[in-house]
């Protein structure tokens, strides 16, 4: 049911040069005026939410207030494995979530945001 989401960014460039290097995949930086916006790769022929760094002076990253995102991957371990090098930090290690709902993972992002991973693997 998720129809878009927004991930608030203090510095653009290093949060799109974070997730480029963990998740890798190009980030598309758009300026629209009062808005600085980085979207994310989207098909919609796949059922994926598409999303977007967004740098503006209402959105402030939090670790620990606000909803918390989860990206789904085939495993989690290869993305999280490129967090600390990327400029992040793990609060999480790969975990079983257990009842076969596969495994999840929790990391800061460049910019302070709590985010979160999950797969089946």
């Amino acid at each position: 049911m998720v129809g878009w989401f927004e991930i608030p960014v203090a510095d653009m460039a290093r949060a799109a040069k974070f997730y480029e290097k963990v998740f890798n995949v190009s980030i598309a930086l758009n300026d629209l005026g009062e808005f600085k916006m980085g979207w994310f790769p989207y098909d919609p022929e796949k059922a994926v939410a598409p999303g977007s760094l967004v740098q503006h002076e209402q959105y402030i990253p939090s670790t620990t207030k606000g909803p918390l995102l989860y990206f789904s991957c085939k495993d989690l371990s290869e993305e999280l494995s490129r967090v600390t090098a990327s400029g992040g930090k793990i609060l999480q290690e790969k975990k079983e979530i257990g009842g076969g709902h596969g495994f999840m993972a929790l990391f800061i992002d460049s910019e302070g945001n709590r985010i979160a991973l999950h797969s089946q693997q």
